[in-house]
């Protein structure tokens, strides 16, 4: 889990460098209010979801292994739908690009997370 979320954040922080590169604004307005996209922001949230939904999957698992698999679907179809915050932000193309590819890069490490500990625990 910690290897997922450690990976989640590294690709993360790449896109933020190279959308910081690409001149993207990097600020999402929400409510009227501008909010800027900093590294903090972009740690705190590819850690916690990433940690939270992989450890009460793994927790769960321990009852019944199916839960790894649900777990699957569930944080990857979340992900998926998350997208839509930053395509719906009005944010300029480069941020909704990197935006888009953070909360995608989370989907996958939990999706492959959660799949590398189904594999373990199946042998």
């Amino acid at each position: 889990m910690a290897t997922g979320a450690a990976l989640a954040v590294l690709v993360n922080l790449i896109v933020l460098a190279v959308a910081e590169l690409a001149d993207a604004s990097l600020v999402v307005v929400d409510g009227g209010k501008e909010h800027p996209i900093a590294v903090g922001d972009v740690v705190g949230a590819s850690v916690v979801p990433l940690v939270v939904g992989t450890g009460t999957a793994l927790l769960l698992s321990l009852w019944k292994l199916v839960f790894l698999r649900i777990a699957q679907y569930t944080g990857g179809g979340l992900a998926l739908l998350s997208v839509a915050g930053p395509l719906s932000s009005g944010a300029d193309g480069g941020t909704v690009a990197a935006l888009f590819l953070m909360h995608i890069t989370l989907g996958l490490a939990v999706v492959i997370t959660l799949e590398l500990h189904r594999r373990h625990r199946l042998l």
